[in-house]
Parts: C-alpha cells; structure tokens; sequence
C-alpha cells in the first residue's frame, strides 16, 4: 500500500530533507514516526530535497507499507511523535504508480526578504534579510528573463548531481508589503541552491550593482563564478508541488506568521492584504 501525505516544516533546527548519520533530518523524524505508526520501517520520499534552514510550507511525500491505518491515524500518530516543528497535515492511500517527485508537475517557491537597515530579531531564522534599500521594479524586470526552457548552470551549485541543468521557469514574482519582499518562482524542477542562487543575483539587481539585464547575461554565460554569492537559507520556503488532477491529492495551505498561503503556482500575500 502506497500512502501520500502533506507535511509543513520550520527547517531551523534541522540538517536538511535528507537522511544523515546524526538522525537529524526532516527524512529521519518523518521516518521515525511513520514507521512507529506501522509499527513496521518505511522509507519517506520527498516532492523536493531542501537545504538545511529552509523550510516548507507544503510538502509533499510518500511511502509504502504493508498494514492498513485510517487516514488520521496516520497524521495524529505521526504528530504525536513528530518535533513540534514538523506537521503532517493529511494522509491517504494512492495508487502504485504515483511517486512524489516524478510525478509532480511543478514545484514553488517563495523566498521572503526583510529589507531594512536592521536585521529583525523574532524573524531572523525565517526571513532572509539585506540593509540597504531594494528597488524591487528592477528586481521584477530581471525575474523576468528567468522565464522559459533555459540552462541554468549560472544558479546551479558545484555539488548538485542533477544530470542536466536545463530547466523550465513557469512563472516569476516579485511583490512587496512593506519592508517586505516576496520573491516567487514555480518551475518544473530547480537545480541544487538554484533559488537561493537567484535570489542572490535578484540582490544584486535592487542595490544596483548590476542592470536587470544582467540576469540574461549570466543565462547566457552559464557560468556560475560569474553569479552573486549564494544566498541565507532562512527565508527560502518550498510553497506547494503540483500534480495532475488524477493523482486526487487534497489542497492544503498552512498559514505562515507573514500571512502567506499558497496560490495558483505560488505563493500569494492573503486576501485583504494589498501588494504592489
């Protein structure tokens, strides 16, 4: 029996998505407590691996086993054992041939960026954070030309094992609230640091130490010396994964502190909450 089911994290206090020697990996507590529920070992894939720091707002997984729970036994269980920072948020059986990554469609991704002269203090493992002032129509315009089938070598780190860089960038965005900004991108697939990469580059552009058309240039050089230095982690959140309307997969949008939830593809400031 396979079992499908949505989890939201704060990635602060772990090493990452991926399993390690330590045990402490957003893989390693799901593990524990799934398996304590089929009182049997699972192994726990995942839509998408993130970084150690980075968090998630829906998250997707699977696992196979061989005895049959109600659906929330399987998410109270799992939460009765889990960290409180790790939420499993709905469970149900599906077919044998759906598998969290490879058949999802799309991924999101929101980055949320404090831009203040001060770094904030409550938010400082959730939100990344740069002190001068951003101009975030140039950041848009250079988000922009990240649109399309391209190589993205320039935003792919050294240790990714990816067998190709080639991606497909859907749709890019980026919105403010106040000292707020909200750097949006949903894609096919993203390479490793791919996000925090671009983001890095999109920093560049606001301070104005580059033109918005730069971004094109670093595209076409595909060499990744010539990027911004890769970005904190903190404020990077994987914001939903997309799967073709047959795999029956329940919506699900956790509400974060910044008031965000997730929309059509990515991330979206809450209705009645105006952006610009």
């Amino acid at each position: 029996m396979r079992i499908a089911a949505g989890v939201c994290y704060d990635g602060s206090p772990f090493e990452g998505w991926q399993s390690q020697p330590s045990g402490n990996t957003v893989q390693d507590r799901l593990e524990s407590a799934f398996s304590a529920v089929a009182d049997a070992p699972v192994r726990v894939v995942a839509a998408g691996r993130t970084d150690a720091g980075v968090h998630a707002i829906a998250q997707v997984v699977h696992f196979d086993c061989a005895v049959w729970r109600a659906d929330n036994a399987w998410v109270r269980g799992a939460n009765a054992l889990l960290p409180g920072e790790i939420a499993v948020q709905w469970a149900r059986p599906v077919d044998d041939g759906f598998h969290a990554r490879f058949s999802a469609e799309a991924r999101s991704y929101c980055y949320v960026l404090y831009n203040h002269p001060v770094r904030h203090g409550l938010l400082s493992r959730h939100v990344g954070w740069y002190h001068r002032p951003l101009d975030a129509q140039a950041m848009r315009a250079a988000a922009a030309l990240l649109v399309g089938e391209q190589d993205f070598s320039a935003f792919r780190s050294s240790e990714c094992q990816a067998k190709a860089p080639v991606r497909r960038m859907m749709s890019t965005a980026v919105r403010t609230r106040g000292p707020y900004l909200f750097l949006e991108f949903t894609a096919n697939a993203f390479l490793h640091h791919m996000v925090r990469n671009i983001v890095g580059c999109l920093v560049y552009v606001g301070s104005g130490r580059h033109p918005p058309e730069w971004m094109a240039e670093l595209i076409a050089g595909r060499d990744r010396r010539a990027a911004a230095p890769t970005f904190s982690p903190a404020g990077l959140y994987l914001a939903e994964v997309r799967y073709p309307a047959g795999c029956m997969l329940p919506d699900f949008a956790p509400l974060l502190p910044l008031e965000l939830v997730p929309g059509a593809g990515a991330l979206k400031i809450a209705a009645g909450v105006g952006d610009r």
